[in-house]
């Protein structure tokens, strides 16, 4: 169907959609369930939609869409039906029954049933329809400042350790990635340290997840009203020199989860100006330039001295201003 997109483009100078050509699907022997096979294509017709946004919008990496290798195509959805779980088992359509070890309960309507291959193992991923939370008092906030020796600093001093996954595995990692370069393309050892290669990122990815899951968690059980800076981390890891510790640290997906998790307890997350978080002072409101080697505040000012996080967090918390305030900060009004 990429084919037939570039070549209509190409020879014709028209454009293929999903609706254009998925009427051609009833007439291919693909040997795959029909909605399966309809799911490619909305996958298809979504990355093409992505690329013309972003040829809209100038990026001048738009990166027209690829044909993907059966090394990197890997998943596939059940978008409506064509699958149920029955006796411990996934029955899924054209493919047959399959033992699954399920992890819990499956709570609300299932809509979705996504097959991923990872490595050498695979999962089955549903996504489910479930009521809307109701929305409960909120009787605490805090503010949050992520960061790199920490992962998160809150603004009544608490703080959530980097477990630092990357560094752990490094050496490890390397090594293996080192074994690979040598050996010979197409061979069966290429295949097989590959596969170990995969094995060794799907760790450090598990364990990162696993920290990050239970962060969140602890956030949302604690705090109603969770505040975080609202960074732009694809201009932030231009940085070369902590690119690396900003990727393992995950700051995104630790604020996705949280966001997730509070909105199904009733709670809210929200995301505030990170603009001199970090130089501001949090009881007089001075800014002064702070190199990041220095860890500790000291206002010339006011003369408050604290840990150089925990000022952020409380200046992230001090930031948000709720929609029935006037427009005034916590800060001002007390003023």
């Amino acid at each position: 169907m990429l084919e037939d997109r570039k070549n209509a483009y190409d020879r014709c100078g028209i454009g293929l959609n999903y609706n254009g050509q998925a009427g051609q699907l009833k007439y291919l022997n693909l040997g795959v369930y029909s909605q399966v096979a309809q799911d490619v294509l909305r996958r298809l017709d979504k990355a093409f939609q992505n690329f013309f946004r972003r040829v809209k919008n100038g990026d001048k990496k738009a990166g027209y869409p690829r044909f993907q290798g059966k090394n990197r195509y890997d998943s596939f959805t059940y978008p409506q039906t064509g699958f149920k779980i029955k006796d411990g088992k996934l029955h899924l359509s054209m493919i047959g029954a399959i033992r699954i070890f399920q992890h819990r309960e499956i709570v609300g309507k299932i809509k979705t049933c996504t097959i991923k291959r990872d490595g050498d193992q695979w999962y089955a991923s549903f996504s489910v329809e479930l009521p809307d939370p109701e929305p409960k008092e909120i009787k605490t906030s805090v503010g949050v400042d992520v960061g790199i020796t920490t992962l998160a600093t809150l603004s009544d001093g608490t703080e959530i350790e980097n477990p630092k996954t990357l560094d752990k595995y490094d050496s490890k990692l390397r090594k293996a990635q080192r074994d690979l370069s040598r050996k010979k393309k197409g061979s069966s050892n290429r295949n097989k340290q590959r596969s170990k290669v995969v094995r060794i990122h799907r760790k450090i990815r598990n364990i990162r997840k696993d920290h990050l899951h239970k962060a969140s968690r602890i956030l949302t059980d604690t705090y109603d009203r969770i505040i975080f800076e609202d960074l732009q981390i694809k201009n932030m890891v231009k940085n070369h020199h902590l690119a690396r510790s900003i990727h393992d640290a995950s700051w995104g997906i630790l604020i996705s989860l949280t966001t997730y998790k509070a909105e199904y307890a009733g709670g809210v997350v929200e995301l505030v100006n990170p603009r001199n978080t970090s130089k501001q002072c949090s009881i007089c409101g001075n800014i002064q330039s702070m190199p990041l080697s220095q860890r500790t505040y000291r206002c010339p000012d006011c003369g408050a001295v604290m840990d150089r996080d925990r000022n952020a967090a409380i200046n992230i918390k001090n930031r948000y201003v709720p929609a029935d305030c006037g427009g005034l900060t916590p800060v001002e009004m007390v003023a």
